[in-house]
């Protein structure tokens, strides 16, 4: 077993990211599901567990390598009317749906098991490709502004005027390295050079892909496996698999038929009938079971990172306590209530967003001195700002600004606190 997920090895190291862009949601989807598919892909196609993926019989009138590829590659199928539980405890039939068949009898087609394998990569790419979207839409703005303040806190104790560089990844920043990096995160939050209107949207717009791709998913493989992928968790809680058939057989036969046709020696055309052992439906069964359950969890995670993102658009100028809070999850410690009211006041998502992926990404004690100054400027705001531009960021967007009746008693005492100051000068 051990041989056969090594190919995968090489691709899926778990390397821990010092810089975090997105959210667990995220994770859900470009990492957990994308590589549970990959996994079900390479089950899929190996041949170490299951052997072949498709023997059929004939009696011996058609070589077996020449049945086995015909029936693989056209379509096996069942006998509907041959899916009856009491017959196959009587023993009259030998497999669900598979026996004796007239001409009007209806069977069921049975050709989705030649595309399991791309189905199943193809469906991991969808689910990797929101966060590579995200990924590239950043443009490694957090990392640059960031990287090498994990850490900092050790910086303190470390006199020399050099970094220092330990391991392939790690580096020691210096106190002059460290305060110059301090200065270049307040300046470009500040300038608003990386921080723009678009950022949050982005993010936003990735989650609610990674969202709509789930459901996706859900409906492609239920049209896939010809609409029973929909009932497959309820029925398979229902079943007790005490008897001859089960739900899974319905779906995942593992004995089907295939006819094949070909000339005899006078130029008549003959008929073959052909039993054939489905082995490679046994993974299927298994994979296609689990997934349901998985899409299930995936798609509440995605449900609930969008209600999460919809709080956090309504309450983020509305509550410093929500603020507060959310901080102190990212960067844990202390914070000053009055900074928390500035924040809440003055700070679009956009820019509330950011703040809260700089806390996660730096060191506590760092990130509270850039806070320290990032609000100290907010209630001293430059003078070169234009009154127009200054109201703007202030007001007039309800989702970036402050809507109708967002303050509370805490927010409204911080602007009368500083609003004055902010007229005299």
């Amino acid at each position: 077993m051990l041989n056969t997920f090594s190919v995968l090895s090489p691709h899926l190291k778990f390397k821990y990211k010092f810089v975090t862009i997105d959210n667990l949601a995220f994770k859900f989807h470009y990492r957990a599901t994308f590589i549970i598919l990959l996994v079900c892909t390479l089950l899929v196609t190996s041949r170490q567990y299951i052997g072949e993926h498709i023997r059929c019989i004939t009696g011996g009138s058609i070589p077996e390598h020449v049945i086995n590829t015909f029936c693989f590659f056209t379509t096996t199928f069942t006998v509907i009317r041959h899916y009856n539980e009491s017959m196959l405890q009587k023993g009259v039939l030998p497999h669900p749906g598979v026996g004796p068949m007239y001409t009007e009898d209806p069977v069921k087609h049975h050709a989705y098991y030649q595309w399991v394998p791309f189905i199943l990569f193809l469906q991991a790419l969808t689910f990797y490709a929101p966060h590579l979207l995200w990924r590239v839409s950043e443009g490694g703005r957090l990392k640059n502004l960031v990287d090498g303040l994990h850490m900092a806190h050790l910086s303190e104790h470390y006199t020399a005027k050099s970094n220092l560089t330990f391991g392939p990844k790690c580096t020691l920043l210096s106190r002059d390295t460290v305060d110059a990096k301090l200065a270049t995160v307040k300046r470009e939050f500040s300038n608003h050079f990386l921080v723009h209107r678009h950022w949050a949207a982005r993010h936003i717009l990735c989650e609610v892909l990674n969202l709509l791709n789930c459901i996706l998913q859900i409906v492609f493989t239920n049209v896939f496996l010809g609409r029973k992928f929909w009932n497959l968790g309820p029925s398979f809680l229902e079943e007790d698999f005490t008897g001859k058939m089960d739900v899974l057989d319905t779906v995942f036969p593992k004995v089907t038929k295939c006819h094949f046709y070909k000339y005899g020696p006078t130029g008549s055309i003959q008929k073959h009938d052909a039993l054939c052992i489905m082995a490679l439906n046994v993974i299927n069964e298994k994979i296609f079971t689990f997934l349901w359950f998985w899409y299930l969890v995936l798609f509440c995670v995605s449900v609930l990172a969008i209600l999460w993102r919809t709080l956090t658009l309504i309450l983020h100028n509305r509550s410093y306590k929500f603020t507060a809070l959310i901080l102190s999850f990212a960067s844990p410690g202390r914070l000053n209530p009055q900074d928390m009211a500035i924040i809440t006041l003055r700070l679009r998502f956009t820019e509330w967003l950011f703040l809260y992926y700089l806390a996660k990404n730096m060191d506590a004690h760092l990130f509270r001195k850039v806070l320290r100054q990032i609000t100290d400027e907010l209630r001293h705001p430059n003078e070169l700002e234009s009154e127009d531009d200054h109201d703007d960021r202030e007001g007039i967007d309800t989702v970036d600004g402050l809507g109708p009746g967002g303050d509370d008693s805490d927010i409204a005492m911080v602007k009368l606190r500083y609003e004055p100051e902010h007229k005299k000068a």
